[in-house]
Protein backbone atom coordinates (compact mmCIF):
# COMPACT_ATOMS: atom_id res chain seq x y z
CA UNK A 1 0.00 0.00 0.00
CA UNK A 2 1.37 3.56 -1.12
CA UNK A 3 2.37 6.50 1.54
CA UNK A 4 2.09 9.37 0.61
CA UNK A 5 1.79 13.37 1.88
CA UNK A 6 -1.80 14.87 2.30
CA UNK A 7 -1.39 17.84 1.11
CA UNK A 8 -2.45 20.91 3.77
CA UNK A 9 -5.84 21.60 1.34
CA UNK A 10 -7.42 18.53 1.99
CA UNK A 11 -6.81 18.33 5.26
CA UNK A 12 -10.49 17.28 6.93
CA UNK A 13 -12.08 20.53 7.62
CA UNK A 14 -12.23 20.52 11.48
CA UNK A 15 -8.41 19.40 12.21
CA UNK A 16 -6.99 23.15 11.20
CA UNK A 17 -9.82 24.42 13.50
CA UNK A 18 -7.83 22.88 16.50
CA UNK A 19 -5.16 24.95 18.68
CA UNK A 20 -2.42 22.08 17.69
CA UNK A 21 -3.21 20.79 13.95
CA UNK A 22 -0.48 18.51 12.74
CA UNK A 23 1.88 20.14 10.62
CA UNK A 24 1.76 17.47 7.88
CA UNK A 25 0.12 14.02 7.51
CA UNK A 26 0.83 10.78 5.87
CA UNK A 27 -1.79 8.65 4.23
CA UNK A 28 -2.55 4.87 2.88
CA UNK A 29 -6.17 5.02 1.16
CA UNK A 30 -8.57 8.00 0.24
CA UNK A 31 -9.79 10.85 2.61
CA UNK A 32 -13.72 9.87 2.65
CA UNK A 33 -15.53 12.94 0.97
CA UNK A 34 -18.79 12.60 3.47
CA UNK A 35 -20.79 15.03 5.05
CA UNK A 36 -20.16 13.52 8.97
CA UNK A 37 -17.21 12.08 10.97
CA UNK A 38 -17.99 10.57 13.62
CA UNK A 39 -15.08 9.19 16.24
CA UNK A 40 -15.60 5.71 17.74
CA UNK A 41 -13.77 4.65 21.02
CA UNK A 42 -13.48 2.54 24.00
CA UNK A 43 -11.90 -0.11 25.66
CA UNK A 44 -9.61 -2.53 25.10
CA UNK A 45 -10.82 -4.67 27.58
CA UNK A 46 -14.33 -4.61 25.73
CA UNK A 47 -17.37 -6.45 27.11
CA UNK A 48 -19.75 -8.60 24.72
CA UNK A 49 -22.48 -5.64 25.82
CA UNK A 50 -20.24 -2.79 24.62
CA UNK A 51 -19.25 -4.91 21.30
CA UNK A 52 -23.05 -5.99 20.89
CA UNK A 53 -23.77 -2.09 21.37
CA UNK A 54 -21.16 -0.83 18.72
CA UNK A 55 -22.20 -3.22 16.25
CA UNK A 56 -25.91 -2.02 16.27
CA UNK A 57 -25.46 1.61 16.59
CA UNK A 58 -22.85 1.61 13.21
CA UNK A 59 -25.01 -1.03 11.89
CA UNK A 60 -27.64 1.86 12.05
CA UNK A 61 -26.18 4.17 10.42
CA UNK A 62 -26.25 2.64 7.22
CA UNK A 63 -26.94 4.79 3.94
CA UNK A 64 -26.00 7.56 6.48
CA UNK A 65 -22.92 10.06 5.19
CA UNK A 66 -21.12 9.18 7.63
CA UNK A 67 -17.59 8.11 8.43
CA UNK A 68 -16.22 6.19 10.89
CA UNK A 69 -13.02 7.43 12.71
CA UNK A 70 -11.18 5.56 15.17
CA UNK A 71 -7.46 4.64 16.41
CA UNK A 72 -7.38 0.42 14.82
CA UNK A 73 -6.19 -0.76 18.52
CA UNK A 74 -7.28 -3.73 19.51
CA UNK A 75 -10.90 -3.74 21.37
CA UNK A 76 -13.49 -1.43 20.51
CA UNK A 77 -11.53 0.71 18.15
CA UNK A 78 -11.34 -2.15 15.70
CA UNK A 79 -14.37 -3.62 16.26
CA UNK A 80 -15.99 -0.16 15.12
CA UNK A 81 -13.79 -0.16 12.21
CA UNK A 82 -15.15 -3.46 11.25
CA UNK A 83 -18.86 -2.68 11.80
CA UNK A 84 -18.33 0.41 9.51
CA UNK A 85 -16.76 -1.76 6.55
CA UNK A 86 -19.99 -4.39 7.07
CA UNK A 87 -22.57 -1.47 7.50
CA UNK A 88 -20.88 -0.19 3.99
CA UNK A 89 -19.68 3.16 5.94
CA UNK A 90 -16.02 4.99 5.20
CA UNK A 91 -13.58 4.56 7.94
CA UNK A 92 -10.51 6.25 8.71
CA UNK A 93 -7.82 4.79 11.25
CA UNK A 94 -5.01 6.50 12.83
CA UNK A 95 -2.59 4.49 14.72
CA UNK A 96 -0.18 5.51 17.10
CA UNK A 97 2.29 4.79 14.90
CA UNK A 98 4.00 5.74 11.36
CA UNK A 99 2.18 3.66 8.79
CA UNK A 100 4.86 1.43 7.87
CA UNK A 101 4.10 -2.23 7.81
CA UNK A 102 7.09 -2.88 9.79
CA UNK A 103 5.61 -0.77 12.52
CA UNK A 104 1.84 -0.51 12.17
CA UNK A 105 0.47 -0.82 15.23
CA UNK A 106 -0.89 -3.20 16.50
CA UNK A 107 0.63 -5.47 14.31
CA UNK A 108 -1.96 -7.98 14.30
CA UNK A 109 -4.33 -5.56 12.52
CA UNK A 110 -2.25 -5.39 9.24
CA UNK A 111 -5.03 -7.45 7.43
CA UNK A 112 -7.89 -4.94 8.99
CA UNK A 113 -5.74 -1.79 7.96
CA UNK A 114 -5.74 -3.54 3.91
CA UNK A 115 -9.46 -3.56 4.40
CA UNK A 116 -10.18 -0.04 5.70
CA UNK A 117 -8.37 0.83 2.75
CA UNK A 118 -10.01 -1.30 0.35
CA UNK A 119 -13.39 -0.32 1.37
CA UNK A 120 -12.90 3.27 0.25
CA UNK A 121 -11.45 4.56 3.80
CA UNK A 122 -7.60 5.43 5.05
CA UNK A 123 -5.17 5.42 7.13
CA UNK A 124 -3.59 8.65 8.59
CA UNK A 125 -0.75 9.28 10.81
CA UNK A 126 1.71 12.37 11.69
CA UNK A 127 4.12 10.30 13.04
CA UNK A 128 7.43 9.21 10.27
CA UNK A 129 6.37 6.07 7.78
CA UNK A 130 8.77 3.88 10.66
CA UNK A 131 7.77 5.40 13.78
CA UNK A 132 7.05 2.85 16.54
CA UNK A 133 3.97 2.50 18.31
CA UNK A 134 5.77 4.55 21.49
CA UNK A 135 3.42 5.05 24.19
CA UNK A 136 3.50 8.87 24.20
CA UNK A 137 2.09 8.69 20.55
CA UNK A 138 -1.15 7.48 21.63
CA UNK A 139 -2.80 11.26 23.41
CA UNK A 140 -0.83 12.66 20.41
CA UNK A 141 -2.75 11.01 17.78
CA UNK A 142 -6.13 11.06 20.35
CA UNK A 143 -6.13 14.90 19.98
CA UNK A 144 -6.45 14.03 15.98
CA UNK A 145 -9.20 11.70 16.35
CA UNK A 146 -11.57 14.25 18.04
CA UNK A 147 -10.16 17.20 16.28
CA UNK A 148 -11.07 16.23 12.92
CA UNK A 149 -14.31 14.72 14.15
CA UNK A 150 -17.97 16.32 14.42
CA UNK A 151 -18.47 14.57 17.10
CA UNK A 152 -16.98 11.49 19.88
CA UNK A 153 -18.95 8.55 20.94
CA UNK A 154 -17.48 6.73 23.82
CA UNK A 155 -19.17 3.43 24.11
CA UNK A 156 -17.11 2.01 27.33
CA UNK A 157 -13.91 3.59 29.24
CA UNK A 158 -12.39 2.88 32.73
CA UNK A 159 -11.90 6.62 34.74
CA UNK A 160 -8.14 6.27 33.46
CA UNK A 161 -8.12 5.70 29.96
CA UNK A 162 -6.70 6.94 26.50
CA UNK A 163 -10.22 7.39 25.93
CA UNK A 164 -10.81 9.98 27.97
CA UNK A 165 -8.10 11.47 26.36
CA UNK A 166 -10.14 11.30 23.61
CA UNK A 167 -13.50 13.25 24.78
CA UNK A 168 -10.86 15.25 26.84
CA UNK A 169 -9.79 16.69 23.73
CA UNK A 170 -13.39 16.90 21.72
CA UNK A 171 -14.35 19.12 24.89
CA UNK A 172 -11.82 21.12 24.50
CA UNK A 173 -12.33 21.74 20.85
CA UNK A 174 -16.23 22.75 21.28
CA UNK A 175 -17.05 18.95 19.73
CA UNK A 176 -20.11 17.59 20.79
CA UNK A 177 -19.23 13.76 23.29
CA UNK A 178 -22.10 11.10 23.22
CA UNK A 179 -22.01 7.99 25.06
CA UNK A 180 -23.51 4.56 25.94
CA UNK A 181 -25.07 4.06 29.65
CA UNK A 182 -24.09 0.93 31.36
CA UNK A 183 -24.46 -1.42 34.39
CA UNK A 184 -23.47 0.37 37.04
CA UNK A 185 -21.11 -2.66 38.11
CA UNK A 186 -18.85 -2.91 35.13
CA UNK A 187 -15.23 -0.84 35.32
CA UNK A 188 -15.69 0.10 31.80
CA UNK A 189 -18.57 2.31 32.65
CA UNK A 190 -17.11 4.72 35.17
CA UNK A 191 -15.79 6.33 32.10
CA UNK A 192 -18.80 6.70 30.40
CA UNK A 193 -21.13 7.81 33.35
CA UNK A 194 -18.59 10.68 35.03
CA UNK A 195 -19.15 11.89 30.75
CA UNK A 196 -23.36 11.82 31.58
CA UNK A 197 -22.17 13.73 34.73
CA UNK A 198 -20.90 15.98 32.87
CA UNK A 199 -23.30 16.56 30.09
CA UNK A 200 -22.35 14.42 27.26
CA UNK A 201 -25.54 13.05 25.28
CA UNK A 202 -26.69 10.05 26.00
CA UNK A 203 -26.86 7.37 23.34
CA UNK A 204 -29.51 4.30 23.16
CA UNK A 205 -30.28 3.87 19.92
CA UNK A 206 -28.79 4.84 16.04
CA UNK A 207 -31.07 7.47 15.69
CA UNK A 208 -30.02 9.16 18.54
CA UNK A 209 -26.43 9.87 16.28
CA UNK A 210 -28.63 10.78 13.23
CA UNK A 211 -30.46 13.29 14.33
CA UNK A 212 -27.71 14.48 16.85
CA UNK A 213 -25.27 14.84 13.86
CA UNK A 214 -28.17 16.89 12.40
CA UNK A 215 -29.31 14.68 9.75
CA UNK A 216 -32.70 13.70 9.03
CA UNK A 217 -32.81 10.09 9.52
CA UNK A 218 -34.49 7.36 7.30
CA UNK A 219 -38.51 7.33 7.71
CA UNK A 220 -39.04 3.94 9.90
CA UNK A 221 -35.24 3.01 9.87
CA UNK A 222 -34.72 4.43 13.67
CA UNK A 223 -38.35 4.06 14.69
CA UNK A 224 -38.29 2.57 18.51
CA UNK A 225 -39.58 -1.07 18.68
CA UNK A 226 -43.34 -1.07 19.18
CA UNK A 227 -44.03 -3.13 21.86
CA UNK A 228 -48.11 -2.83 21.66
CA UNK A 229 -48.37 -6.46 21.75
CA UNK A 230 -46.66 -7.26 25.02
CA UNK A 231 -48.60 -8.32 27.87
CA UNK A 232 -48.68 -6.11 31.03
CA UNK A 233 -45.88 -8.13 32.64
CA UNK A 234 -43.86 -8.02 29.72
CA UNK A 235 -44.46 -4.32 29.47
CA UNK A 236 -43.07 -4.02 33.37
CA UNK A 237 -40.17 -5.96 32.40
CA UNK A 238 -39.70 -3.35 29.11
CA UNK A 239 -40.17 -0.60 31.95
CA UNK A 240 -37.43 -1.79 33.70
CA UNK A 241 -34.80 -2.29 31.56
CA UNK A 242 -33.64 1.30 30.96
CA UNK A 243 -30.13 -0.05 31.66
CA UNK A 244 -28.73 -3.66 31.53
CA UNK A 245 -30.27 -5.92 34.89
CA UNK A 246 -29.05 -9.14 36.25
CA UNK A 247 -32.58 -11.79 36.32
CA UNK A 248 -31.92 -11.67 40.45
CA UNK A 249 -32.27 -7.52 39.96
CA UNK A 250 -35.40 -8.16 37.70
CA UNK A 251 -36.73 -10.57 40.38
CA UNK A 252 -36.26 -8.44 42.99
CA UNK A 253 -37.97 -5.09 41.19
CA UNK A 254 -40.51 -6.75 39.92
CA UNK A 255 -41.62 -8.68 43.61
CA UNK A 256 -43.44 -11.42 41.46
CA UNK A 257 -42.75 -15.20 42.56
CA UNK A 258 -39.69 -16.41 41.11
CA UNK A 259 -41.18 -19.03 38.76
CA UNK A 260 -43.46 -16.74 36.92
CA UNK A 261 -40.96 -14.01 36.72
CA UNK A 262 -38.72 -16.43 34.97
CA UNK A 263 -41.82 -17.83 33.24
CA UNK A 264 -41.73 -14.11 31.75
CA UNK A 265 -38.42 -13.52 30.77
CA UNK A 266 -38.58 -16.76 29.28
CA UNK A 267 -41.20 -15.85 27.04
CA UNK A 268 -39.42 -12.76 26.22
CA UNK A 269 -36.72 -14.32 25.09
CA UNK A 270 -38.34 -16.42 22.79
CA UNK A 271 -40.17 -13.13 20.96
CA UNK A 272 -36.96 -11.69 20.49
CA UNK A 273 -38.01 -8.73 23.19
CA UNK A 274 -34.73 -9.11 25.11
CA UNK A 275 -31.49 -10.92 25.55
CA UNK A 276 -28.93 -11.84 27.89
CA UNK A 277 -25.20 -11.52 27.90
CA UNK A 278 -22.80 -12.03 30.43
CA UNK A 279 -25.39 -12.22 32.91
CA UNK A 280 -27.32 -9.09 32.34
CA UNK A 281 -30.81 -9.06 30.34
CA UNK A 282 -31.11 -5.67 28.08
CA UNK A 283 -33.93 -5.28 25.47
CA UNK A 284 -32.81 -6.10 21.62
Amino acid sequence: MEIRDLPKKDFPPLLNEINDPPKSLRIIGELPKTEKYLAVVGSRKYSEYGKAVCEKLIEGLRGYPITIVSGLALGIDSIGHKAAIKAGLPTIAIPGSGLSPKVLYPSSHQNLAKEIVENGGCLLSEFEDNTPGYPSNFPQRNRIIAGMSHTTLVIEAELKSGTLITSKYAIEYNRDVFTVPNSIFSKTSEGPHMLLRLGATPITQSSDIVTALGLTPHENLFEKRDYKDCSSDEHEVINLLYEPMSRDEIIQKLGKPVYVTQTILATMEIKGIIEEVLGEIHLK
